[in-house]
């Protein structure tokens, strides 16, 4: 149906995390892929412990964290994804330097959520609907590029690390609350996009 890619440094923490919340979010989606890299990818490496655990209590199976294993970020992972989910503008930054043509499909996580709460359903919905009724990865892309548009029309962040999911890795374990506490909502907002775009499918009669 469509494909998310979530990206940190290390791929054992942020990003992992992220993508096994919008997994276990979308499970009842029919055909949705949602994975995961590091700029930095320390290849083949597990998730963290306190990862595993923030997962786990967010509904992921631990099967599911156990299996994770750490992947470097190439070029080839940026070809095929409808939406890229930086944890930090660092990894934003890095995308956009591999991959400059996909600049309107990559956000940070919470940068989305920021732009998307803008946006009405209806908003994105016609924006959907406008790239096709049938094809859920347009109407994903349609959406993002939508929610893209409003970086030139919002103000500035007074702060631009709020943008940015703080990295726990080698940190406390209430550095890792707080992370996940930064991804919780902007999860949340990813979810309400997602099903946004898979709606139209859905409703379509065979």
């Amino acid at each position: 149906m469509f494909e998310i890619l979530t990206v940190c440094t290390g791929n054992i923490c942020r990003s992992p995390l992220a993508a096994l919340m919008l997994r276990t979010r979308l499970a009842d989606l029919d055909g949705v892929v949602v994975h995961s890299a590091g700029t930095h990818g320390l290849a083949d490496a597990a998730m963290t412990d306190e990862a595993v655990e923030l997962a786990v209590a967010r509904g992921a199976l631990p099967d599911h964290a156990a299996a994770h294993r750490a992947r470097f970020l190439t070029e080839q992972h940026l070809a095929s994804p409808d939406l890229i989910l930086a944890m930090a503008r660092e990894h934003r930054r890095a995308i956009a330097e591999l991959a400059p043509a996909r600049l309107r499909s990559t956000f940070t996580v919470r940068e989305f959520a920021r732009l998307a709460v803008t946006l009405t359903d209806e908003e994105l919905t016609d924006a959907a609907d406008a790239a096709s009724m049938t094809d859920a990865a347009a109407r994903l892309r349609a959406a993002s590029a939508l929610i893209a548009r409003q970086r030139g029309l919002l103000p500035p962040l007074p702060d631009p690390a709020d943008d940015d999911v703080v990295d726990p890795f080698r940190r406390s374990w209430k550095t890792y609350e707080l992370s996940a506490s930064q991804l919780d909502p902007a999860i949340d907002a990813v979810e309400r996009v997602a099903r946004l775009a898979a709606v139209g499918i859905a409703v379509m009669p065979d």
